[in-house]
């Protein structure tokens, strides 16, 4: 017989099985937005809509969900999704609307090249995709922290959660501060630059080295099998994508690009 804990289990599954697949592909097919935008790929929306559309499965889910969960009185399962949803929150409305108050800002310089790619539409078909993972990976994390958690039970949960959110917190940080630098330097017109200052010395992409120790973070928290599908998950789609932007930074700038940055991880890719 059909039910919710069988669906859970499946839908688990799934998250590990398409893990393989999204890094093997995404080594040899860069998804087609931002810096990396080509034709090909069907209609587009402004990015901004697309960010918004594509991330808010995760609220919209999850709240859903998560009043109809056997921990959903628990005040360890209440303070636990508060860092997944603090995270979507800001990438499903603030994000968005600080892509939108860029954009317009840039209007001034449309004439260069390089502006009208960074301005060029969001591919609908990706904003598809991303919004089927959202919807199973929201799944995913909020019934387990509402149903499936055994939170009474666990006597490590405070010390987990606190280190786990020490490093969530710490990768969220590094994640808005890299993206209010790139934002900085978009406002500024005259096309794409070297970014320079903090982590930005170290790495092409401090912003997914962010994202990713926020995942890493949450895995901790959860200590479960969902948490670490989701920071894996995370890794086979960011750090494929960290190496196609350091190649086209490199390709880009040339000599002028520093040669001792990596791509995502500091001092080792």
């Amino acid at each position: 017989m059909f039910s919710d804990q069988y669906f859970f289990h499946y839908s688990l599954l799934s998250l590990y099985l398409i893990t393989p697949p999204t890094i093997i592909s995404l080594l040899f097919l860069t998804a087609p937005y931002g810096k990396h935008h080509r034709p090909g790929w069907g209609p587009t929306i402004p990015p901004p809509l697309a960010w918004f559309l594509m991330e808010s499965p995760t609220i919209w889910l999850t709240f859903l969900i998560f009043p109809h969960g056997n921990n959903y009185h628990k005040f360890r399962a209440q303070i636990l999704i508060v860092p997944f949803l603090l995270h979507y929150l800001h990438r499903t409305i603030i994000y968005p609307l600080r892509l939108l108050i860029n954009t317009h800002s840039r209007k001034t310089n449309i004439a260069s090249p390089s502006v009208r790619k960074s301005a060029a539409g969001f591919p609908v078909s990706v904003a598809m995709m991303a919004f089927g993972f959202n919807l199973l990976n929201g799944y995913l994390q909020s019934r387990w922290v509402s149903q499936y958690a055994d939170l009474d039970g666990d006597e490590w949960f405070w010390w987990r959660f606190a280190v786990g959110l020490v490093i969530f917190l710490s990768g969220m940080y590094v994640n808005l501060w890299s993206d209010n630098m790139l934002m900085g330097l978009k406002r500024e017109g005259g096309g794409y630059k070297i970014p320079k200052g903090g982590l930005f010395e170290l790495v092409s992409c401090p912003n997914y080295f962010g994202e990713i120790l926020e995942w890493l973070g949450w895995a901790l928290m959860t200590c479960s099998w969902a948490g670490f599908a989701f920071f894996v998950y995370t890794c086979a789609n960011l750090v494929p994508r960290a190496g196609a932007n350091h190649k086209w930074y490199l390709d880009k700038f040339g000599e002028d690009y520093p040669n001792n940055r990596k791509a995502v991880i500091p001092f080792v890719y």
